[in-house]
């Protein structure tokens, strides 16, 4: 995926036909991160926080709910991705390029949060198995199309 344009509030990317497939592929992964992984407040948990706790996940939820159908929306657009003889044309706004990087950081985040938050530094690798295998491939995936779209970021600043 490369940028070949910025139009105005447009971002225009050259996208190949198999990464295509592989971005949408991965955009299936959406929502990862539990709805918990935000605690309301790290303080004793008393019977107000806890509702407080509740409400927030299920606002949480629904809003996860909402992105994914928004998601699937934009996807299905018949000009979202031209086709052309090197793939397609694929256009975004630069709020939906800054909404769709909040999306594959969920993916990336919440499938590094799910393999048990490997760390090489710290010696605490993934442990790849056929059980988690496709979050480990989520997890790379997901931060290789967060660069591309950040490295276009950065080259229409």
């Amino acid at each position: 995926m490369k940028l070949i344009k910025a139009d105005g509030d447009n971002l225009i990317f050259q996208i190949g036909k198999r990464d295509k497939r592989i971005l949408i592929e991965v955009l299936k992964f959406y929502p990862v991160m539990p709805a918990k992984y935000q605690p309301i407040s790290k303080s004793t948990r008393a019977a107000a926080i806890e509702e407080n706790q509740r409400l927030l996940e299920t606002a949480l939820t629904e809003h996860r709910r909402e992105n994914r159908k928004q998601l699937e929306a934009m996807l299905a657009e018949p000009h979202r991705f031209q086709e052309n003889e090197d793939g397609y044309r694929f256009t975004l706004s630069a709020a939906q390029m800054e909404w769709l990087l909040q999306i594959l950081n969920d993916v990336r985040v919440g499938s590094w949060l799910i393999l048990g938050c490997p760390d090489e530094k710290q010696s605490n690798s993934v442990k790849v198995t056929e059980r988690n295998s496709h979050y480990h491939w989520a997890m790379e995936i997901g931060g290789y199309f967060q660069h591309k779209l950040l490295q276009a970021l950065d080259r229409t600043a």
